[in-house]
């Protein structure tokens, strides 16, 4: 007996399925519905990810900044104001994919560039006017329809302890003296309540006031974040004391001890 003549789904070619089961159109729903959460997932990290790439960008271009406490420099504005500018297109096209209950479902998604972004707004912020930005300021500088979560906010704040840290290092390392400080006997120390190295301690101390029980967001980063900003209060305290043993004695090629790397050979300094 000839068999019968099936397709490739295993019907047969004469048979047509039926479409009278009720559940067909509510499963197709459901399947446009996951087709489109999906698609704005990709959407939301693909931005977040470009947001925290120019935001490393322009971390890295104000790292170069000589000064404290007065405006950019106008060739470093001049390159990290397109980056800026960038940011906000990128974070205006997911808006209307963080609206209602999606500000929630995507929040972990689009978290980490609004952190960056948080580092390198706060960083700009300290180097010119030598505070920390407010919240409400902090939100204002994301496009209408981002919410700015204090989560965000305080981990951004705690990420740019480390890059006031490299940026004391390095002025301390090509100065002698911390930024902040006018000279003078006490220049080398920075022991003065005008130096960055002042600031940070304040910072290490009101950040370790935080309670971050109540947020799992902040929590489960705390320990974390809490630990690295104090490593970096110390780098910096322990370049300040390099500093005043050595005094004005350092020879040619002389940087801070950052306590790092003790395994590897040091390059020779000139001797006295």
């Amino acid at each position: 007996m000839a068999g019968q003549k099936r397709s490739h789904d295993g019907m047969n070619v004469d048979q047509q399925p039926s479409n009278s089961s009720p559940f067909v159109p509510m499963f197709e729903t459901f399947r446009t519905e996951l087709d489109e959460h999906h698609d704005r997932r990709e959407r939301v990290i693909k931005v977040s990810r470009d947001v925290t790439a120019q935001s490393k960008k322009i971390i890295f271009a104000l790292q170069r900044v000589r000064e404290i406490n007065r405006p950019i420099h106008a060739s470093i504005s001049k390159t990290i104001t397109p980056m800026y500018n960038t940011i906000r297109e990128l974070l205006q096209s997911v808006v209307p994919d963080l609206q209602s209950i999606n500000a929630n479902r995507y929040r972990g998604n689009i978290s980490g560039g609004i952190q960056e972004f948080m580092e390198a707004v706060l960083f700009q912020h300290y180097l010119e006017q030598r505070t920390v930005m407010r919240f409400d300021d902090a939100q204002r500088q994301l496009p209408d329809g981002i919410v700015l979560t204090y989560e965000d906010y305080a981990l951004g704040v705690f990420d740019m302890t480390g890059e006031l840290m490299r940026f004391a290092i390095t002025y301390l390392a090509t100065n002698g003296q911390l930024p902040g400080v006018s000279g003078g006997d006490d220049a080398a120390e920075g022991s003065g309540g005008g130096s960055i190295l002042a600031d940070l301690q304040v910072l290490r101390s009101e950040l370790e006031k935080l309670d971050a029980s109540g947020s799992y967001g902040l929590n489960k980063d705390f320990a974390t974040k809490m630990k690295t900003t104090r490593a970096s209060v110390e780098k910096v305290e322990n370049g300040v004391y390099s500093m005043i043993v050595r005094g004005k004695e350092r020879p040619k090629g002389w940087r801070p001890d950052l306590g790092e790397d003790k395994d590897r050979e040091r390059p020779e300094v000139e001797s006295y």
